[in-house]
């Protein structure tokens, strides 16, 4: 019989289940004669596990047992017996657990739709003898040893408990009975891998995390990763590229940390630099001589073969009895490009040669076929124009495609290789370290922004892994949540639907009676951060009506954020100033301490004494970002997250105090400070939704909220539709725009979201036209790391310029999608 790697699963599950039914599991505080009393008056409700069962079901039976402690003040029982109780919760893995098993046997349990499947689960209420006596029973069955930790979990989201109750101090409202009826039955997750990189530690999880839980080894330890990989199951996440910057020691320095991503069923891999679950900064370069009794030679695989050979396979059979993704390829000894030839061809060869000798180790150390061992290929920053350059990937490696750093995905699979055995993946970023500039301190990639990107990709079937650059995972949580939630059911969030996640997450985290402001706050100021993160303003040029426009709309939904703190209950006031509070006023007083600054330095020579107010001002702003950081330190929650915050990652100049007309001085050689833009204002501006007439041909137009800068935005779809040749407009799906315009020459520039195109061959195309004028074509595509592509970044859009010669009078432009991708904010006329 020909067995079926689970590797290779989820594009076959996707057929199987399109069919599947999706009841619904409801729990409320009254029941019904279909319900069954797990908590409150009058319950013995027992949780039963099999001994045998795997850890993780363990570890989430235990999690049920307190959260529903958590939520009641009882406590239930947990038993190994088969022996019930007269209201049980029976938890199981269907063939690991003898309760399961019995139940399926007796045709009580349907598990027709979850048999075999990867990460599967069903949640269901059933009729049952229990002691010679009809009864109902809540079990919680999976189709592996995740699927039935998944299960438990969604139960205990489903009665309040938010994934982020401890992360975030989202303490659930009390309930006096938990009822529970109906049934649910999931599809298998849409991406297979689902994981988070911690990264960019330095000045927030590590130091905290030195000082609260691992203080006994003084870094990311044990204890920490404890409360990681319980995040990671409450948000359905399996897969880890763990902390490794100098500042933290290897993964695999302490020996407990594989031993727990065992326990709770966490896949464990490495980032882009750290192949075959190596990480170098530690292990090569501090490490090396206690553990081989020899200094390191050369970080070069041509001239130091043998040494990284050896280093290699010792770590691929220490790690045999786990479960692991193996990223293989090389890069520099940390973030930088693989040393060797200086001939591109001969770094190639050598890179081929590196990946063929990875999966030697592979398949000795593991004694399987390296086409069954999950490995991916990380194509990052330089090592893309390698695999472009025709390194040979063997075909069941995955590659995982990374963004530009700035949430915009830089490559995708092209119909070729989206046949490849090995599928495709993304490295995603929410948090950043690195060109043109850090965005360490808060978190801005909205909702929209990420389901764009991350939906094209899955279209792209770029399905088997998405790793997502989480920082120091806070204060990334709410778009952490989502990502995730994506991940599960891509379909649950498509882009244009995506703004209203926030309503959803804040009814969930909050209650239904915050949940319309609290979403209103974050999504404006999602679209604020867009024209230019508050880590960015020190690159950003505003005109003073624009600063001005940016100080008003922050200062509303700060005075609104600080407005609604006072409603919020007393439980939840410390989740409040995590998740919304602190962010929210942050970035104003960041906008407020930049643009006041510059304001003062451009009305220094008037004769009044704006300058100074508008300085005392910006250096009030200064002061209470710090002011608002030490609170989040030292009083918020107690002082649980003492060392989790600091207003100056890096010690960036952009996070200190510009200098202003009162302190001219106080600048450091080279630093850079938000400044008033005086160029001309345009004639017109003509928002992306405020066309007269469309026209959908091969594509269809759709229009979106919360992408970008603008309220509005339009893009073409499908996403894998066919490009047009530039002289193929006519067939283009367009929109049309009236515009009274003065005689002469024209200059419009028409702004898209900075995307890139999804591969060689592509662009990022639009044609405008003016009335029956034959249209230009213009491609946005930019060269990541070039100067456009870096101010495009920064600045939030890429920009089109066209010159056109028009009469007085009433004209039409015309605005054609010559590409898929290209997503249109608005258009301006000088």
């Amino acid at each position: 019989m020909k067995r079926i790697s689970l590797y290779l699963l989820p594009a076959m599950l996707l057929l199987q289940l399109a069919a599947a039914q999706a009841q619904t599991i409801n729990v409320s505080d009254t029941g019904t004669p279909e319900s069954l009393l797990i908590a409150g008056k009058g319950a013995t409700t027992t949780i039963y596990t099999d001994a045998a069962d795997a850890a993780v079901v363990q570890v989430a039976a235990n999690a049920l047992q307190k959260d529903i402690q958590l939520l009641t003040g009882q406590t239930p029982a947990w038993q190994h017996s088969t022996s019930l109780s007269n209201t049980p919760i029976i938890i199981g893995t269907i063939g690991k657990s003898a309760l399961i098993n019995k139940l399926v046997a007796s045709k009580t349990l349907q598990i027709n739709n979850i048999t075999g499947l990867w990460e599967a689960f069903t949640i269901q209420v059933i009729d049952m003898p229990v002691n010679g006596k009809k009864t109902k029973a809540l079990v919680i069955a999976g189709s592996d040893r995740r699927g039935t930790a998944f299960g438990v979990f969604e139960l205990s989201r489903k009665m309040g408990v938010s994934p982020l109750y401890w992360w975030a101090d989202v303490i659930p409202a009390k309930r006096k009975n938990i009822f529970v009826n109906g049934q649910y039955t999931s599809k298998s997750p849409s991406v297979q891998y689902r994981g988070i990189f911690i990264n960019d530690e330095d000045w927030g999880l590590q130091p905290w995390a030195a000082r609260n839980l691992d203080s006994a080894v003084k870094d990311i330890g044990p204890r920490t990763y404890e409360r990681v990989f319980e995040l990671m199951l409450r948000l359905k996440a399996n897969y880890i590229w763990p902390a490794m910057h100098p500042c933290t020691k290897a993964f695999y320095y302490y020996a407990e940390n594989p031993q727990l991503a065992e326990k709770y069923a966490i896949i464990v891999g490495g980032s882009h630099c750290e192949p075959m679950l190596r990480n170098n900064v530690f292990e090569w370069t501090e490490h090396f001589e206690k553990e081989y009794g020899q200094k390191p030679g050369e970080w070069r695989y041509d001239v130091n073969k043998d040494q990284i050979y050896t280093y290699w396979k010792d770590r691929v059979i220490q790690s045999a009895q786990y479960e692991n993704v193996y990223t293989v390829g090389m890069r520099g000894i940390h973030d930088g490009s693989m040393p060797g030839p200086k001939d591109v061809g001969e770094k190639v060869k050598l890179l081929g040669n590196v990946i063929q000798d990875q999966r030697t180790i592979l398949s000795e150390g593991l004694h399987k076929a390296p086409a069954v061992v999950p490995q991916i290929f990380c194509p990052y920053k330089e090592v893309l124009t390698l695999y472009q350059r025709g390194l040979q990937l063997p075909d069941d490696v995955t590659i995982v495609w990374a963004d530009d750093n700035h949430g915009y995905i830089r490559q995708l699979s092209t119909p070729a290789e989206q046949q490849r055995s090995g599928g495709s993946g993304v490295y995603y970023h929410l948090s950043y370290w690195g060109a043109p500039h850090d965005y360490l301190w808060l978190s801005t990639i909205s909702p929209a922004l990420i389901s764009f990107e991350l939906s094209k990709a899955w279209q792209y079937n770029a399905r088997k892994a998405w790793i997502i650059n989480v920082g120091d995972i806070k204060p990334a949580e709410m778009e952490m949540q989502f990502t995730f939630d994506l991940a599960w059911d891509v379909q649950a969030w498509p882009f244009e639907k995506a703004v209203d996640y926030t309503q959803q997450w804040a009814r969930e985290t909050f209650g239904p009676e915050f949940a319309s402001d609290i979403a209103r706050i974050k999504n404006k100021y999602y679209q604020l951060a867009a024209a230019g993160k508050p880590e960015h303003l020190g690159m950003r040029a505003f005109s003073e009506q624009e600063a001005d426009r940016r100080l008003l709309a922050y200062r509303r939904i700060a005075a609104e954020a600080g407005a609604l703190q006072q409603s919020i209950p007393a439980r939840l006031q410390n989740a409040y100033f995590e998740l919304v509070y602190y962010p929210i006023v942050g970035a104003c007083l960041m906008n407020e301490k930049t643009a006041l600054a510059a304001k003062s330095r451009l009305y220094a020579q008037d004769s009044s004494n704006k300058a100074a107010l508008l300085a005392d001002s910006a250096t009030a702003a200064f002061e209470q970002i710090k002011a608002l950081t030490q609170q989040y330190n030292t009083t918020i929650a107690g002082g649980k997250w003492n060392g989790i915050m600091s207003w100056h990652p890096r010690d960036l100049p952009v996070f200190q105090m510009p200098p202003t007309s009162v302190h001219p001085d106080t600048s450091k050689k080279g630093r850079a400070f938000c400044n008033i833009d005086t160029q001309s204002a345009p004639l017109l501006i003509l928002a992306a939704n405020s066309f007269t007439q469309k026209q959908e041909q091969q594509t269809t137009l759709q229009s979106a909220t919360g992408l970008g800068y603008t309220a509005n935005s339009i893009t073409c779809l499908p996403v894998t539709a066919p490009s047009l040749a530039n002289n193929e407009w006519e067939k283009a799906s367009n929109v049309s725009y009236s515009a009274t315009l003065p005689a002469g020459k024209r200059t419009i520039q028409v702004r898209a979201l900075p995307t890139h195109r999804q591969y060689t061959g592509r662009g990022v195309r639009y044609a405008i036209g003016i009335d029956n004028n034959p249209p230009q074509v213009i491609d946005l595509e930019e060269a990541t790391d070039n100067a456009t592509w870096k101010l495009n970044v920064v600045n939030g859009y890429a920009q089109g310029q066209t010159e056109h010669e028009v009469t007085a009078g009433n004209h039409i432009i015309h605005i054609y999608f010559m590409d898929p991708g290209l997503v249109l904010n608005d258009i301006s006329i000088y």
